[in-house]
């Protein structure tokens, strides 16, 4: 059974702020000596979490429950490089925010692998998942992503070695919105890159009180996909999930009635601090 325990990258960031970025040579609390035999399922959600709304947690509660996670790591991005705007709230406002977010969920995690890098340069996914693969050799790990974002995965930096580097779980909407996502797949994907269906692994999972629309069970599909070198890599989708969020609405209208959107404890910070206005 998971037991919670301290992720070493959230450690609360110092004035001046420097990042622990995972990268320190000091081991994890279970180093390869006491180290299970299976292989730890962890899953890396970054993101902007600008700020972290309920959508997000409904997605990581999601994936946790339909692919037997052990942990989902929550981290805030310090520069998106398709988002040359950067965020709304500073980093220290998102990384607070963040962890009153997934306070009272066991398997939810701060991570400050994505913290800002010297001199403003962007974070990379890829580079984010190579640190943990390095940190962490012995887990199985994972890639959450929207539909927005996997839609733009062929802009990103090394988008053919990320899919070789974690399994992706991306959430969609269900077919009952407008989402071409749900048929045309391999049009999101490296032209390189081949994708098959796996009928035998789709499978509808007990929910256990999550709402993820009429339904009460988590509809996830697979797939497999396969470099032109012949690597393989498995592909999951969500496509049950109705969840019409959106961070900019809640930042416009952060005064008005965008708290039912937000944790309690988010919603409260954004008061306090005066955010989004």
């Amino acid at each position: 059974m998971f037991r919670p325990r301290h992720w070493p990258h959230s450690r609360k960031p110092c004035s001046p702020p420097r990042y622990d970025t995972g990268m320190s040579s000091q081991k994890p609390e279970q180093d390869s000596a006491t180290a299970p035999a299976s292989k730890e399922r962890i899953a890396f959600f970054g993101g902007s979490f600008d700020p972290p709304h309920n959508g997000h947690l409904a997605v990581a509660r999601t994936a946790l429950r339909a692919l037997r996670l052990d942990r989902v790591l929550f981290a805030p991005v310090g520069a998106q490089p398709l988002k040359p705007g950067g965020a709304t709230a500073s980093f220290e406002d998102r990384i607070a925010m963040t962890r009153l977010a997934i306070a009272g969920e066991p398997a939810f995690e701060l991570s400050l692998l994505d913290a800002p890098r010297p001199g403003g340069e962007p974070n990379y996914t890829l580079d984010s998942l190579r640190a943990l693969h390095a940190r962490f050799p012995r887990t199985q790990l994972f890639l959450i992503l929207g539909a927005d974002s996997f839609a733009q995965l062929r802009n990103w930096r090394g988008a053919a070695e990320i899919l070789f580097t974690a399994s992706l779980i991306v959430a969609s909407r269900p077919k009952s919105h407008p989402n071409p996502l749900l048929d045309n797949l391999s049009l999101y994907l490296p032209s390189s890159i081949q994708l098959r269906e796996n009928p035998a692994e789709t499978s509808l999972c007990a929910s256990s009180g999550i709402t993820t629309g009429p339904t009460t069970g988590i509809e996830l599909r697979a797939y497999t996909l396969t470099s032109p070198a012949g690597e393989s890599s498995a592909f999951y989708l969500l496509p049950g999930l109705d969840l019409p969020i959106s961070a900019s609405e809640i930042r416009n209208h952060s005064a008005g009635n965008a708290s039912s959107a937000l944790p309690d404890a988010v919603a409260a910070y954004i008061r306090r601090h005066s955010l989004y206005r």
